[in-house]
């Protein structure tokens, strides 16, 4: 029987915590290949075309997100998870610039990752929740003329899921919009059906992603 399992390889630098993803990531993956540098990693990546590149972002050689621009021109169709130590800001605009797929802390848990991994494979984009707010509050406020002619939502969903984006959580959402919390966790089904995101952060990135807000 053909294995359905996605492809995956690993880089990073450190090899206690490539032996960890190793582990996380094979349960749920194909581990075809790891590399402890950015060159060796971006030969791997073309060479091998996975399905989806879990990259650390300090790497020597090439950073990750100059391996990430470099990975949607040799391997297109891979997907990229930038895992980190790194939750500054400008870091992580930077590698969703370059255009990678998912951003997650290596402080998060292993169930975290693997999650981001699914997430990404599955042709979604995922961030951190400890620094998605920040990402998609700066980022989504230069794609205000990009909004896009077609959102499924409707527009009292739309503000919810703008507000979702800042950070703002379900009990503040009802206080600013003026209606029961019922009723917006309510829209909040309604928005995770429509975008097919399993959780608030999630649909908010694709919202974002999609140029609905």
């Amino acid at each position: 029987m053909m294995n359905s399992r996605a492809r995956i390889v690993i880089v990073e630098d450190h090899a206690l915590t490539r032996a960890g993803l190793r582990t996380a990531l094979g349960t749920d993956f194909d581990v075809i290949g790891e590399a402890s540098d950015g060159p060796s990693g971006l030969d791997l990546i073309a060479r091998e075309q996975p399905d989806v590149a879990v990259v650390d972002i300090g790497l020597p050689g090439i950073d990750g997100v100059e391996l990430t621009r470099k990975t949607r021109i040799s391997s297109p169709a891979t997907r990229v998870v930038i895992v980190t130590m790194i939750d500054i800001e400008r870091e992580v605009l930077a590698a969703l610039a370059a255009g990678a797929d998912a951003y997650v802390l290596k402080t998060s848990e292993p169930e975290r990752i693997v999650a981001a991994a699914q997430v990404a494979r599955d042709g979604g984009a995922y961030f951190d929740p400890q620094i998605a707010h920040l990402v998609l509050a700066r980022f989504g406020a230069t794609r205000d003329a990009q909004r896009s002619a077609t959102s499924p939502l409707s527009l009292r969903e739309t503000q919810i899921v703008r507000l979702i984006s800042e950070g703002i959580g379900n009990f503040d959402i009802a206080e600013q919009l003026h209606i029961g919390l019922g009723t917006v966790k309510g829209h909040i089904r309604e928005i995770l059906e429509k975008l097919s995101a399993s959780d608030r952060t999630q649909a908010a990135v694709e919202a974002l992603r999609r140029g609905y807000i």
